[in-house]
């Protein structure tokens, strides 16, 4: 694995509508192994490359990572916020964030002490409105530098961990690698297809970038690279799991916004097995992906499923996924797009 491309990926800031960093990465990574990069007005950036027929394939990661905006600062310079994708409140506690004003700025998620609650308090369901966060810095410093909406988003590390990376914003950053490396890889072959390669915007606040751009290409067969739910962890039932962590790549029948095209489902178990990369079947009974966009955003509906990517711990800053599932990942998102005229 390519640990600092993966790294830089993980790290740099792109909550949903400010994904200027993260384009930017995005655009140097891949534009050499691309036959053109555009970019449209809601930031999706789009790699062409050019196919022996004219049938448009589409194939989408979405770029941003869940996030925060500043509602107001109060009287004493703390920040109030707003979230930007789904956050469960209880994982913000003793975490640290980056406010992207006019400089970043690192600051701390700040509640009520446990110390001075009372025990009807100690016992409440923690909510969002419980945090605000503390730049350790004045009023006036403070709105020097931030103002109401400003992004913020998470401060963690990638680190190797185990058989695992283990970091913040892999929802949906491994994705992005994923496609990025093998985009590189399709580009010593002949691709059957027009291929778009579309890194999306928005896609934590209701899959708006995909929506845009699946309009934009009208694609004949779309396919959506993200995460999925590794539930391999103690306290699960089999039936909650979903995936497993090392048991390759998933893919997905349907989750709560799709049904994917059960030909092309067909279709990705044959290419699988034939280029011997394990996967999973993925039915995710709550939440969705970029895929719904890519199916009905078409006229007639577009041929689309999704390839998922296990992940423990997700919308945390501890997100975990296994190496050998990227790497199988990495080959079989090739192997289709380089044998999807057999489809």
């Amino acid at each position: 694995m390519n640990i600092p491309l993966l790294k830089k990926l993980s790290e740099t800031p792109g909550a949903p509508g400010f994904e200027d960093k993260i384009r930017d990465v995005i655009i140097q990574e891949i534009s050499e192994h691309v036959d053109s990069i555009t970019v449209d007005n809601m930031g999706n950036v789009y790699a062409f490359r050019k196919g022996t027929n004219p049938k448009k394939v589409m194939i989408a990661a979405h770029m941003d990572e869940i996030g925060f905006i500043v509602t107001h600062i109060d009287e004493q310079g703390f920040l109030m916020f707003a979230p930007l994708g789904g956050f469960d409140p209880k994982t913000l506690s003793a975490q640290r964030v980056i406010v992207h004003g006019k400089k970043d700025i690192v600051g701390v998620m700040g509640s009520k002490p446990i110390h001075v609650m009372s025990p009807e308090e100690r016992e409440k369901k923690v909510k969002l409105t419980d945090f605000f966060i503390d730049l350790g810095l004045p009023k006036k410093e403070v709105e020097a530098l931030v103002e109401i909406g400003t992004p913020i988003t998470r401060e963690r590390e990638l680190i190797e961990m185990g058989e695992c990376v283990n970091g913040k914003s892999l929802d949906n950053r491994i994705s992005v690698y994923v496609l990025i490396e093998a985009m590189k890889k399709a580009s010593k072959k002949t691709l059957p297809f027009d291929t778009y390669a579309v890194f999306t915007t928005q896609e934590e606040v209701g899959l708006r970038g995909a929506q845009v751009a699946t309009i934009q290409i009208q694609p004949d067969i779309a396919l959506a690279l993200d995460t999925t739910i590794a539930f391999d962890l103690p306290g699960s039932t089999p039936a909650e799991q979903v995936t497993h962590l090392g048991k390759g790549p998933a893919i997905k029948i349907m989750d709560a916004s799709v049904v994917t095209h059960q030909g092309l489902v067909k279709h990705l178990k044959q290419i699988a097995q034939t280029s011997n990369i394990p996967w999973q079947a993925e039915i995710l009974q709550a939440g969705g992906t970029d895929t719904a966009m890519l199916q009905k955003m078409v006229a007639g509906g577009a041929i689309a499923g999704a390839i998922s990517i296990p992940t423990r711990h997700l919308h945390q800053v501890v997100e975990s996924v296994h190496k050998q599932d990227v790497a199988h990942t990495i080959d079989f998102v090739t192997s289709v797009l380089e044998t999807l005229d057999t489809f």
